[in-house]
C-alpha cells in the first residue's frame, strides 16, 4: 500500500513538473506565411530544437489581432510576440520610425539588419517600447519599396502629380514632394482600395506585392524609384521574456541571429527569383527613372523629411538628432 503510495506521488509529481517546465507563446502576425514571416517560423523551429520541445510558440496569422493593434496586444499580454509596421502608428513608435525616413541609402537587407538592431539598442528607443511593455527582438529587414499601378504608366516623376497611392512613412512624405496624395493603410487593406480605385498605385517591396494581389490586374511597377522601405519589428512581451527560464531565454536570442541569416537568404533566392517572372507572366510594364530625376527626388524629399522628423521627435522628448546619427554612422560603417 504504502509502495503504491509512492509510486502514484511520483507519478503525480513528474507530471506535475513537466506541466510546469512547458512553456507555450503565442505569436500574433498577419495574411499568410511569406518571405516576410520566415524568419519567426525559423525562430520558432530553433527554439523548439533547442529547448527539446518544452519552449514552442503558436503563430497565428490574423487570428488573434488586427494588425495595426499588435503593439496594444503585446502591452496586455494577450499574446506574448507579435510583429507590426511602425508606419502603422507612428504616434505609438516615434524612435523607430527614424528607419523608414525616406532616401537612408540603405541598398541590402544586411545593412537594414544593421541599422534596425542599432536603434532598437538604444536606450531612448528600449524606453519609447517599454511605454508598450514591450521588448524589440529582431527586423523584418525589406528591400527598397516601389509602386505598382494601375492605368497610364508614369513615364516621369511629375506624372505622379494629383495620384492616389498607398505610401506610409517617409514613403508618403517623399511623394508628397512630387505631388502624389498619399494614403496609409494596412498591408491587408490594399488590394481591395486598388481594385476599388480609392489608390491608383501601392508602394510595397516585392514579396508584399505578390503576396497581398497587387500585381493582379496592374499595369506597370517602378524598377529604381527606391524612396524608402518601412520598419516592422518583432516585438515580445517583456514580462513574458522576464518569466522565461536562463535556457529559455538563452534559447530564444541566441536563435535570432540565425533567424535572421535564414531570411535573408530565403528573400534574396526564393522571393526575388520568383518576383521578375510574374512581372512578365502578367504583362507588367517595368517603368525606370533616369539618374537626373532621381538624383532631384531626393534632393527634394531627404534632407526636408530628416529635418521635419528631427525636429518633431525633439519636441516629443527624443533624443532625435542623435538617433539620426546613429542611423548614418552605422550605414558608413
Amino acid at each position: 500500500m504504502t509502495t503504491k503510495l509512492l509510486i502514484t506521488t511520483s507519478i503525480i509529481s513528474a507530471f506535475a513538473v513537466t506541466e510546469v517546465a512547458a512553456t507555450e507563446w503565442n505569436v500574433s502576425v498577419w495574411g499568410a506565411r511569406r518571405a516576410f514571416t520566415e524568419h519567426i517560423e525559423k525562430l520558432a523551429e530553433l527554439v523548439s530544437e533547442k529547448t527539446n520541445g518544452e519552449f514552442t510558440m503558436n503563430i497565428s496569422y490574423g487570428g488573434l489581432s488586427a494588425n495595426t493593434e499588435n503593439l496594444d496586444g503585446i502591452s496586455i499580454g494577450a499574446f506574448e510576440m507579435a510583429q507590426f509596421c511602425a508606419g502603422y502608428h507612428p504616434d505609438k513608435n516615434p524612435s523607430i520610425t527614424v528607419l523608414e525616413l525616406p532616401f537612408l541609402g540603405v541598398t541590402s537587407l544586411e545593412q537594414e539588419i544593421a541599422v534596425s538592431m542599432a536603434i532598437y539598442q538604444h536606450p531612448a528607443t528600449i524606453a519609447d517600447l517599454a511605454r508598450w511593455n514591450a521588448t524589440l527582438l529582431m527586423p523584418s529587414p525589406l528591400p527598397q519599396y516601389n509602386f505598382v499601378g494601375k492605368g497610364d504608366a508614369p513615364t516621369s516623376l511629375t506624372d505622379f502629380a494629383g495620384l492616389a497611392v498607398r505610401a506610409t512613412g517617409g514613403i508618403g512624405a517623399a511623394m508628397e514632394t512630387v505631388g502624389a496624395v498619399p494614403t496609409s493603410m494596412s498591408a491587408t487593406e490594399v488590394r481591395q482600395a486598388m481594385d476599388s480605385g480609392v489608390v491608383t498605385a501601392v508602394s510595397f517591396a516585392p514579396h508584399a506585392h505578390m503576396s497581398f494581389g497587387t500585381i493582379e490586374g496592374a499595369d506597370w511597377w517602378t524598377t529604381n524609384l527606391n524612396p524608402g522601405t518601412v520598419n516592422c519589428p518583432v516585438v515580445v512581451n517583456t514580462d513574458a521574456l522576464n518569466a522565461l527560464t536562463d535556457s529559455e531565454r538563452e534559447a530564444l536570442l541566441g536563435s535570432v541571429d540565425e533567424a535572421l541569416a535564414y531570411y535573408v537568404d530565403f528573400y534574396n533566392s526564393e522571393t526575388m527569383s520568383a518576383w521578375w517572372p510574374a512581372l512578365e507572366e502578367r504583362g507588367i510594364e517595368q517603368i525606370s527613372f533616369g539618374d537626373a530625376e532621381l538624383d532631384a527626388f531626393k534632393a527634394a524629399a531627404a534632407g526636408p523629411a530628416a529635418a521635419a522628423w528631427i525636429a518633431d521627435n525633439t519636441a516629443r522628448g527624443l533624443p532625435a538628432q542623435e538617433l539620426y546619427d546613429l542611423v548614418l554612422s552605422t550605414l558608413a560603417e
